[in-house]
């Protein structure tokens, strides 16, 4: 290997620095172009020229960067999805992207890369095949879920079971099939459902037989700084009580499990029409499904028409002024029990003038011994 002296090191570089093309300063010198360049590599840079080749490299970096991001926003994988996955979802991106770039984006190496293009590039059937597969057990979990799983879940119950995917993927492929969680829509499936509940009763309160409407609400009592919600399901036709429960709490449990308890006891025909007020219990999709899986009508008051359910708070009402307000209460057990006795008296001892001044129990009576 030829030593140079500092001399000709400077005066090749003199002339380079001064614009002398590269083929020239060679053939004048002799020395070889490799030689040439490596010194021309080593030369210190102005600050000028330092502040020029840092930003190339950031715009350089920035610019990978961003390509990374289009590679991942375009592949349904991510880098925890098996490797044949990967490869195939690099694969065809191919040609748009560095080889560089796509092996970067998802932690594959460029050798495993092109031996997976030019050895496996006849076999293509892998990625179809489990593809097809997937969708079939995305479809079983997502039908043993009631169609309420979503890529998520799905995705975390295929793990459990050995197959390893991505959430992305599992995403991408429901959205191919259709598949939509049914609590992304049930809201606003329910919210539909409830826009054509109308008051189907509209204050026709005189039904001509038991169990044909039945009717619903809840009022409150305070005692002892707590206030005991009271919920009644009435038959309308001779305005019987029909079941009743007290909470602490006016919830969704509390008008299910009491219109459950009249349901059991009377076991009415399938074309029964139940009405309530448009309160947020009686409307919640947990209430509604129930009385819809019992093929039980749903009627609701209109808004700010209390009219429309009269007949029951004239119950509560008069159960309040002949009986709460009157009496002092030393527990709640008395206080319950009250309720109980008076329910019992409404029913089978207190004449309703609807029902010619007898009482609800002896109107039903005299129905039943006519049919």
């Amino acid at each position: 290997m030829t030593k140079y002296t500092k001399e000709v090191k400077s005066n090749v570089l003199k002339q380079y620095q001064e614009g002398s093309p590269i083929q020239i300063i060679i053939q004048t010198t002799g020395i070889p172009r490799s030689t040439i360049y490596h010194w021309i590599k080593n030369l210190p840079l102005s600050k000028k020229e330092e502040t020029t080749k840092t930003i190339r490299i950031l715009e350089d970096k920035v610019k990978r960067l961003e390509g990374i991001i289009e590679i991942l926003k375009k592949v349904n994988c991510t880098v925890s999805a098996p490797l044949q996955e990967r490869l195939y979802a690099l694969e065809s991106l191919q040609g748009q992207y560095s080889v560089h770039m796509l092996c970067e984006a998802l932690d594959v190496s460029r050798g495993t890369f092109y031996n997976h293009i030019f050895r496996n590039k006849r076999d293509k059937s892998w990625h179809l095949k489990r593809r097809e597969e997937l969708r079939e057990k995305i479809q079983q979990v997502f039908d043993e879920s009631k169609q309420i799983y979503g890529a998520g879940k799905i995705t975390a119950v295929l793990k459990k079971r050995g197959c390893i995917t991505s959430e992305k993927m599992v995403r991408y492929l429901m959205q191919e099939m259709g598949l939509i969680s049914i609590r992304q829509i049930s809201k606003s499936l329910y919210e539909k459902e409830l826009r054509k509940c109308n008051n189907r009763l509209n204050q026709q309160f005189n039904p001509s037989a038991p169990n044909q409407v039945w009717v619903g609400d809840v009022t409150y009592f305070r005692f002892n700084n707590k206030n005991y919600h009271i919920c009644a399901v009435m038959d309308l036709y001779a305005r019987t009580i029909i079941a009743y429960r007290i909470s602490f709490k006016n919830s969704t449990q509390l008008v299910k499990s009491t219109f459950r308890q009249a349901y059991e006891t009377r076991q009415p025909p399938q074309n029964l029409i139940f009405h309530s007020d448009r309160g947020t219990n009686y409307r919640s999709y947990s209430f509604c499904s129930y009385l819809k899986s019992l093929h039980v009508e749903q009627s609701f008051s209109r808004t700010h028409t209390p009219y429309d359910n009269s007949v029951i708070e004239s119950f509560f009402s008069s159960m309040k002024r002949e009986e709460l307000y009157r009496t002092k209460y030393r527990s709640e057990y008395e206080l319950r029990k009250a309720i109980d006795d008076y329910v019992t008296f409404y029913n089978t001892k207190r004449p309703h003038s609807k029902n010619q001044n007898k009482t609800p129990m002896a109107k039903e009576k005299e129905y039943y011994s006519e049919t």
